[in-house]
């Protein structure tokens, strides 16, 4: 082990809960009968669909394109044949459905032609957009497109920072895979350093896990890779990107960057191991390791195929015991009550906890918030948490956001020492979703406002382009003797609109005002006033002339 570990603010010990799960090696998920592949799985623009009801796939086709520069491929898990593209339900805190392509497989399992890229022949800029198609997303919880991290754009990088801490209550499905392939873990590390051009590699992973991290310490002396394995300390959320860069390097990153602005870059060490996958064997990310833990009969690791029913997973590892009250997806800390557990497996899903009533009680109702200044003391982002809450229930986003809301990275640690139980973390996503909100009305007035000026600007040139064009013809027919300079037919025309312009001024003079009879003195003069003043008008008009 090596490497120095640098203090953070805030944070607590919440129970571990990770014995549960740890000691088993990764179960490998058989074939299903049927799987469920969301679009949507990943931050950005949805995939999209290739494919409709009655095509043959195989395995690791892609039946979801990337559309835009945020989003990731998308690949069907096996090969059979796709029986619907619909919504369908899915592992989302919104309980709503999405889009999703079907697949009931065949079970031959037929790859499609997969070939592996020879990264180290290739410049980062080329090796960038051989992984555009590769569907990798973060598997840390953000699922962010990994080829997008992956082109810096220009910024240089000197860290590349893996991701092993684990930080959040119940989740051991990092732990395993490191434990059981560190190797590949780093070679995917080796490949991110060379797409990224970064100098050294660093390791956080928490001090609960000596086995991964010593397993991770051999990886790199067999493959001879100069990368400091670090162990820090077990405090929530140290996992966090912020949190875990400023652990290694000590390095703040500033409000409103991210740690690219200061030269680093963070990956998860399953996206790593992902990502070696894609080059060494040309394989697309298809499958995913998650942890099934809680009120199930054998808590567990299971490897599957994205898509996979969860009830099936759930099943796996021995069923719900009796009294479930219900699952959660990720952690209890930053995670959410599944509403159907028909839902798929997708790739931001890195563990599913069912409840009772013992493990987690029913949150008593919230108090009023007597600022005691506890969620403040384990902010790890030094916000103060009550001041945020007031803004954001009174609705006062504007002074929200000058509380810095939007560094707040919705770790649960202000929500879980609360002592009145207000839900806090939800009013800052009410907060944020509010003023993403209107952000985007304003961007879309600001373009339609640009759009009114633009087509105003194109109607009067159109309009003068158009006179140009009359003028330029007159001229023309004048030079060529088409039309006289006395031509008596434009002295006609112009003499019949002068009198046009007479006849409506002289018809304007003979409207008289009616209803005029039974006038008080008093209406009488204002429309004396009123008459005299129109009069009037004129004159002044002439005057000003």
């Amino acid at each position: 082990m090596s490497g120095k570990v640098y203090p953070i603010p805030g944070g607590l010990h919440p129970p571990e809960h990770k014995t549960e799960s740890n000691a088993k090696a990764i179960i490998v998920a058989p074939l299903s009968a049927h799987y469920v592949v969301p679009l949507r799985q990943h931050i950005g623009q949805p995939a999209r669909a290739l494919v409709k009801a009655g095509d043959s796939v195989l395995k690791g086709q892609m039946i979801g394109a990337p559309e835009g520069r945020i989003s990731a491929a998308v690949h069907a898990p096996t090969s059979g044949r796709v029986v619907a593209v619909e919504a369908r339900p899915v592992a989302h805190p919104s309980g709503l459905p999405d889009q999703c392509v079907v697949i009931e497989a065949d079970g031959k399992d037929t790859a499609a032609d997969m070939q592996p890229i020879a990264w180290r022949d290739l410049p980062p800029g080329e090796l960038h957009q051989r992984l555009v198609n590769m569907g990798l997303a973060g598997q840390g919880g953000a699922v962010f497109p990994s080829h997008v991290k992956l082109a810096t754009g220009g910024t240089p990088i000197e860290t590349l920072i893996l991701n092993g801490a684990e930080c959040e209550p119940w989740i051991t499905c990092d732990d395993r895979l490191m434990r059981e392939r560190a190797t590949e873990i780093m070679q995917g590390a080796e490949i991110m350093r060379h797409a990224l051009g970064a100098k050294r590699i660093l390791v956080g992973i928490e001090d609960n896990k000596p086995e991964a991290a010593q397993a991770m310490q051999s990886a790199c002396e067999q493959l001879k890779l100069a990368a400091e394995v670090t162990a820090v300390p077990t405090r929530y959320p140290s996992g966090g990107a912020k949190q875990l860069t400023q652990l290694l390097t000590g390095l703040e990153t500033p409000s409103g960057k991210i740690s690219t602005d200061i030269g680093i870059q963070v990956f998860n060490v399953a996206t790593a191991y992902a990502l070696q996958r894609a080059v060494e064997l040309g394989e697309p990310m298809l499958t995913r390791v998650v942890t099934i833990t809680g009120h199930v009969a054998g808590p567990c690791n299971i490897e599957a195929r994205l898509g996979t029913p969860i009830d099936e997973l759930i099943r796996l590892a021995g069923g719900d015991l009796a009294e479930t009250s219900g699952h959660v997806i990720g952690g209890p800390m930053m995670g959410f009550d599944l509403d159907d557990t028909a839902s798929p497996l997708v790739k931001s899903v890195n563990c599913i906890i069912a409840k009772n009533q013992e493990l987690f009680p029913p949150h008593p109702p919230a108090m009023p918030c007597i600022r005691c200044g506890q969620c403040a003391l384990v902010c790890p982002a030094v916000l103060q948490p009550f001041e945020l809450y007031w803004h954001a229930k009174s609705k006062n986003f504007a002074k929200a956001r000058a509380y810095k809301l939007f560094d707040c990275i919705e770790c649960g640690c202000c929500s879980h020492v609360c002592p009145s139980h207000i839900p806090l973390v939800d009013f800052y996503r009410f907060a944020k979703s509010e003023i993403a909100a209107d952000d985007r009305a304003k961007l879309a007035a600001e373009g339609a406002r640009q759009r009114h000026e633009f087509q105003l600007l194109r109607q009067e040139r159109e309009k003068k382009e158009k006179a140009e064009r009359l003028g330029k013809k007159a001229s023309e027919r004048l030079d060529t003797g088409a039309v006289a300079a006395d031509d008596p037919e434009a002295e006609r025309k112009k003499a019949i609109l002068e009198a046009a312009i007479e006849r409506a001024r002289q018809a304007k003079e003979a409207v008289h005002a009616k209803n005029t009879e039974s006038l008080t003195p008093d209406q009488q003069h204002q429309i004396d006033e009123i008459e005299a003043r129109r009069q009037a008008a004129p004159q002044d008009s002439e005057q000003q002339a």
